[in-house]
């Protein structure tokens, strides 16, 4: 059994204190702190990413440990009450090389928890883990079983759960979240299915994890339009010749769905992807107005474009860092000194800010605070078989 804490919270209870791992560029922070937490200890190893995240937060980054992660040991963490960890996605996305959490940076996740195993008694009563949506099927669930199990024996029930972006913003963006509890609440089955899909049902039927189903307020609907009001329309279009050449790659369903839009007496935005379909590069626009999921801009097919469509015209650009930082939930954050592809790196490998404003109101600082669906808040522990 995991020992007690000698205190109910680190801080007060209304104000929880967490600490950031893989902190990026920082936006998991900008949304734990918009809902009453504050973070108290952030790392990353990435120079870029802690650069910016530097610059953002200027002269309250002292808490910022910019370094290899298997370089941290327990001692090195106050006392907080939620760990947040943005692990890597790199080998559990789909669009990876899908090793795993034996891969080289999703792997790292296994140096999130021997830290949590060095606390010892000083472990977070919470913590929250944020990846991509192919966790849940790598290996064939496999290594999302392993996560689980690894947080059960430090003592941790947990609960699974997704959440898009798109309920925030206008961009698909759909992620996983582990949440971890010391003492879970109360356990009510096939509650929110909005959160808990069929595809998640797995590991809570597993008899051998240590699994709960908090019940929470259902999630704003996914929006339907709202793209429009992100773009800036002060950027550089791309040359006739370019924009000929970006048409040309269409393929006919593409043109013909443009050129609908192309013939109104109003603009319409969307965005678009480069491709490879059969061999042959083309590039494809969404047919709604909301953003297609922003990337990590490694090459050229990274990165999202921008169309313009509308009385007899069609304009294509590159999508601005300003416009991943309004996507991203983060429309004031500073991007002093960051290189527009470096932006872009920050922004599309990080979390959506009102994502996890949301989830920490109405999730992890309940839980924190011992009064969530049936907690004792007297005591924090889970008993570990």
């Amino acid at each position: 059994m995991v020992s007690k804490r000698s205190l109910a919270l680190v801080s007060t209870e209304s104000h929880p204190q967490a600490a950031e791992f893989f902190a990026g560029i920082g936006l998991a922070r900008l949304g734990l702190e918009a809902s009453g937490v504050k973070v108290s200890w952030a790392n990353d190893f990435d120079d870029v990413k802690a650069s910016m995240y530097r610059t953002h937060f200027r002269d309250e980054v002292n808490h910022l440990v910019h370094g290899d992660i298997g370089k941290v040991t327990g001692d090195d963490i106050p006392d907080v009450d939620i760990a947040w960890s943005s692990f890597p996605c790199t080998d559990l996305s789909l669009a990876g090389n899908r090793k795993g959490l034996a891969g080289h940076a999703s792997g790292t996740f296994w140096q999130f928890t021997r830290i949590l195993d060095e606390m010892k008694d000083r472990r977070p009563p919470v913590v929250a883990l944020e990846n991509v949506v192919g966790f849940a099927t790598s290996h064939g669930g496999d290594d999302l079983a392993a996560a689980i199990k690894s947080l059960n024996d430090l003592g941790y029930s947990v609960d699974v759960l997704t959440l898009d972006a798109r309920r925030f913003v206008p961009q698909s963006r759909p992620r996983l979240f582990l949440v971890g509890a010391l003492t879970p609440p109360k356990d009510v089955p096939d509650p929110n299915s909005e959160l808990r899909p069929d595809w998640l049902q797995a590991s809570y039927g597993d008899p051998t994890l240590v699994t709960h189903r908090a019940q929470l307020p259902a999630p704003p609907a996914p929006l339907t339009s709202g793209l429009k009001k992100v773009i800036d329309t002060t950027h550089d279009w791309w040359p006739v010749e370019r924009t000929e050449r970006f048409l040309e790659s269409l393929s006919f369903v593409q043109d013909e769905r443009l050129n609908i839009l192309k013939i109104r007496r109003a603009w319409t935005y969307r965005t678009a992807y480069r491709r490879t379909r059969d061999g042959v590069a083309r590039w494809e626009v969404r047919p709604d107005d909301i953003s297609g999921c922003l990337r990590t801009a490694r090459g050229g097919s990274s990165k999202q474009a921008v169309v313009r469509a509308g009385y007899g015209k069609v304009q294509v650009k590159w999508m601005t860092p300003t416009e991943y930082a309004r996507l991203m939930g983060a429309p004031d954050f500073n991007l002093d000194g960051a290189r527009n592809n470096q932006a872009l790196f920050g922004f599309g490998d990080a979390v959506c800010v009102p994502a996890v404003t949301w989830l920490s109101k109405n999730y992890l600082i309940p839980l924190a605070n011992g009064i969530l669906n049936g907690q004792s808040s007297g005591d924090r522990v889970m008993n570990v078989v």
